[in-house]
């Protein structure tokens, strides 16, 4: 009979079998200092590219303000309990509120975290009775919500709109066997790519087909939008996203996130909604901060305007400079290259350590063999000059990667005595 501990130290799984040469240099990095562009890594500064701190109100003084203060005022302890039987305060309320009317819909339930409120809400909202149909490039958390649904689901290929109507005809045609509902699944701003969901061209299957539409627009809550309510207000189709999901990672600096929809929803999440039902109500400094960042979010455009200055001029140049950057339409800004692993990390260690250049590298698995992906997420308190620099160090190494200079069998020699 096999021991648990001893099949875990012999599959550790495709990313953390590197662990050992990895740990503390491309996987659980520590950045250090101030939340902003250029910050500490391993006794150096580096230009930042790796946070999604989309309009720089990690540091803004007024939510730093806000921050110290509530958590002086109220402590990180209240209010306790969860929310149904002792842990909901006016303040809660009101950001609930005030989100729906940012997101422009009836009611929002507050979440302590949005990786676990997407999951607990797909189980609360479908029985096995119902259909999921979703997009095949979902972030892990609709995956994982979707994986614990006990009824069938249907997958349609990444942004593919044709093939979404094929999985409805399917799913329709099932539901009439079981008597249950459609749910369809899809991102507002896809993080890896950073191309927008097709949600306009989604809801208007909804004339042909009976589903409701749940939209993950954790990277499009405060950048997309004519005043930064997502990417359904981008596209003019915010009426046809049933349930809108929004994080507090990203653009408001903070954690958790929230979930807005028609008021009958939002009360059957409030009560069926395990995640939240069985937790510890959000504490008061992450409400108190989140009322200030949407209130900075509402008053400062520019802060939107600047981030999509820096994006754009970020994007362009890199196609200029002959980069792919693939079929983005949004902030997020992937570079795509091919090469090996080995060289993949070399690559990194060079802007690292030699062009003090930090950014994000995705490679097998979670990308094909043979591509390299590094991901840049722009903000509104980078520079140009940032800009002008990253053009010029990529094109640097570029022309290294493909000239054979980071070819080698494994990780740069000597770097895991370096960790």
């Amino acid at each position: 009979m096999k021991d648990l501990f001893d099949k875990i130290k012999t599959h550790l799984g495709p990313i953390g079998e590197h662990a050992q040469s990895a740990h503390g240099y491309f996987t659980f990095p520590k950045l250090e200092g101030e939340i902003n562009p250029h910050m500490r890594f391993r006794g150096k500064t580096q230009l930042n590219w790796s946070l999604n701190n989309y309009l720089g109100l990690a540091n803004h003084p007024e939510v730093r303000e806000t921050d110290a203060k509530a958590s002086e005022q109220f402590g990180l302890a209240l209010p306790m309990g969860a929310r149904m039987m002792s842990g909901n305060t006016d303040h809660h309320e009101q950001l609930e509120r005030e989100l729906s009317v940012f997101v422009q819909k009836e009611d929002s339930i507050l979440c302590n975290f949005g990786y676990q409120a997407m999951v607990s809400a797909i189980d609360a909202l479908v029985d096995r009775h119902d259909v999921i149909v979703y997009d095949a490039e979902s972030h892990a958390c609709i995956l994982d919500g979707v994986r614990l649904h006990m009824g069938k689901r249907f997958v349609f290929k990444h942004n593919d709109v044709a093939d979404c109507e094929k999985q409805l005809q399917r799913a329709q045609k099932l539901t009439h066997e079981t008597g249950g509902c459609i749910l369809v699944i899809t991102e507002g701003v896809f993080g890896m790519r950073g191309d927008q969901g097709k949600l306009k061209e989604i809801v208007a299957l909804k004339s042909k087909y009976p589903f409701r539409l749940f939209v993950d627009d954790a990277h499009g809550i405060g950048t997309m939008g004519p005043q930064g309510g997502g990417t359904g207000q981008e596209q003019g189709c915010q009426d046809g996203v049933d349930i809108y999901f929004g994080t507090f990672a990203k653009s408001f600096a903070l954690i958790g996130g929230f979930i807005s929809s028609t008021k009958d929803v939002i009360t059957f999440l409030r009560y069926n909604m395990r995640s939240q039902i069985f937790a510890k109500s959000m504490p008061m400094p992450l409400v108190m901060g989140a009322l200030k960042r949407l209130e900075l979010m509402r008053k400062h455009p520019e802060y939107r305007t600047t981030l999509w200055k820096i994006a754009k001029a970020l994007q362009n140049g890199l196609v200029e400079a002959g980069f792919d950057i693939g079929v983005t339409d949004t902030m997020v800004t992937p570079v795509y290259m091919r090469g090996s692993i080995p060289e993949a990390t070399n690559m990194v260690i060079d802007l690292r350590e030699n062009y003090n250049l930090f950014c994000s590298m995705v490679v097998y698995p979670v990308v094909p063999k043979g591509m390299i992906i590094l991901r840049l997420i722009p903000t509104a308190v980078h520079t140009l000059e940032d800009v002008a620099y990253t053009i010029n160090a990529f094109s640097k190494v570029k022309d290294k990667l493909y000239g054979g200079a980071y070819q080698a069998d494994k990780i740069k020699e000597g770097f895991a005595q370096q960790l």
